[in-house]
This record gives C-alpha cells, structure tokens and sequence, in this order.
C-alpha cells in the first residue's frame, strides 16, 4: 500500500499537516481523520491509518505545532485546534467525516464535533482525557508514567517519548493547561454523532469507570475495552481498533479478518 502524501494545509494562520490516504479503497465516504495527543504526532497512528487506509479514505493531521509543524506565536485553545481540523478538512474537499481522537485529541474531536455537527458522522475517543476524578496534573504524571512502565510496547514508548522531545518541554506545558481544563464530561452531552469511547483494558491513564461514563454520558454511546494493552490502544492493538471502528461506523470491515476487542 502506497505512503499517505502529506499535505501542508494552513488555517487562520496556523499550520499543520494532513497525512492523506484518498480514493485507496474506491473513496469511500464518510472519510477517517485521526488525530494526535498532547506533545505527539500522526507517528503513532500510522499502524491504524494503514489499517483503514485499506477500506476507507483516511487522514491523520499534524496540529499546528506539533510533529514537524512550525510552532503557533501563541499557546491555541480547544477550540482552535478544532477550527483547524475542520478548515483544512474543508480545503480538502471532505465535507463528511468520521473522527477519531486519542487522548487529548479526543478533546480536540469533541470541540470539532461541536462546532460543525453536521460535518462529523461518529465519533471516536480512544484513551480520553481527562477523568475529573483524577484532575490534577500529579495525578495524570502517575498514571501516564504507571502506563509507560508496565502497559506500552517498547515501540509505542519509543515513538510517544521521541515526539515529547521535538515538541519541547516549555510547548507541551503549555498545552497542558489547555488539556486539564478541557470538561470533556461535559461537553460530551452536546455531541449529536454517535460516540464509540476505546480504551485499552490495562489503560490507567483512561480507566473503565470513566470510559463507561462517558459511554452512558453520549446520546448514543458504546464503550469497546481491548485486552492486553495500556493508553497506546491504536498502536498495540491497531488491527483491533480498525474492526471496532469500521464496525461502529457501518464502514464495514475487510470480508477475511474477524472482529476484536471486548466491546461493553
């Protein structure tokens, strides 16, 4: 399968890059986009973007000042990541799309979702942040780093920690704050698409009590759980992230390959 094309797309000023898979399985609508955590990159979704990329026309996006984009002058809020996602989807040509987040990219596809409802079919939050009953920056440090010791693979770590320090320490902190402030539990009850929450079953960082309440919270919500991995959920167990998804969306999955994961 050939390499996504990269794309720079520049909104309101920002720019970003957009990973592209178009017309690989017929241009299949609605598209995937994907999009990153705090302080990484399109990287570690690539195991998932090849996966869909066989079905669907997927996207993963770089965010303005994050990967190897240039860095914004200012620290940008929920909703401007939003706004850039949508805008460059928009220059693309894709007037529909399923969303699919990790971490604090749930956030960012939560705003998005908001923002222009009619332009998002589902909505996917894989390991979403942050669990108000765990709202302090200590406590999420501890989780992550409980998750990075005993759930990760030795290349999720190796691409999650390699992006940390391109981002720089002074621009993850930054966003940081933005992150610990988003209330995604309260902003899920407005989201009109259909909302599929993954989350690893050994994830400390996302845990089951939060992934079911967020399930329950969405008007129309469904919580998949996959064994044997942590908060990385799409790049340790990818293939089992790509059936949960096609089969949410009514994508369909490829006719030879069974679904996986524990859906709840």
């Amino acid at each position: 399968m050939r390499e996504p094309v990269r794309l720079e797309i520049s909104v309101a000023g920002h720019a970003g890059h957009v990973f592209a898979s178009r017309g690989m399985a017929g241009g299949s609508a609605p598209a995937v986009v994907l999009i990153h955590g705090i302080g990484t990159s399109h990287r570690y979704l690539r195991r998932l973007h090849r996966l869909l990329a066989g079905s669907v026309e997927t996207y993963s996006i770089d965010l303005p000042g994050f990967g190897a984009t240039p860095r914004p002058r200012n620290t940008l809020s929920i909703a401007a990541h939003a706004r850039y996602i949508l805008g460059a989807m928009e220059q693309l040509g894709v007037p529909e799309f399923v969303l699919a987040g990790h971490s604090m990219g749930t956030q960012f596809a939560t705003e998005a979702a908001l923002q222009e409802p009619g332009r998002i079919s589902n909505l996917v939050l894989m390991g979403p942040v942050v669990d108000p009953r765990r709202g302090t920056v200590a406590q999420q440090a501890l989780a992550l780093g409980r998750d990075c010791l005993f759930y990760e693979s030795p290349s999720s770590n190796a691409l999650v920690f390699s992006d940390y320090l391109r981002c720089g320490p002074v621009w993850y902190f930054k966003t940081l704050r933005v992150m610990m402030e988003y209330p995604l539990e309260q902003k899920i009850t407005g989201v009109s698409a259909p909302v599929l929450v993954v989350r690893g079953a050994n994830d400390p960082v996302a845990d089951a009590d939060w992934g079911r309440r967020l399930a329950g919270l969405a008007r129309r919500g469904r919580l998949q759980q996959v064994q044997g991995t942590g908060h990385v959920v799409q790049h340790n167990r990818a293939l089992e992230v790509r059936d949960g998804i096609l089969a949410f969306t009514g994508l369909g999955a490829p006719a030879a390959e069974p679904l996986h994961g524990n859906p709840a």
